[in-house]
């Protein structure tokens, strides 16, 4: 599923590795190494890079239907 690829650095300095993804996303991107000149506060070692994939596809759920606009009487 990976294709070879196991490490990636950034330009910022720190380094990243693939791993096995869950339901929904199928490779986590974890930061493996953080940068010495890395200011990013996001990049946390051990911790994965958060996948917006997931919050912008669309609800599995059915929506509830929306009610037409009535008038008051008066």
């Amino acid at each position: 599923m990976l294709k070879g690829f196991t490490h990636a650095r950034l330009a910022c300095g720190c380094r990243l590795a693939f791993r096995d993804g869950v339901e929904g996303s199928p490779v986590t991107v974890v930061v493996d190494q953080k940068g010495v000149s890395c200011t990013m506060p996001l990049h946390v070692r051990d911790l994965p890079v958060y996948d917006f994939r997931e919050a912008l596809r669309p609800p599995t759920r059915s929506l509830p239907l929306e009610e037409e606009s009535f008038e008051e009487e008066g």
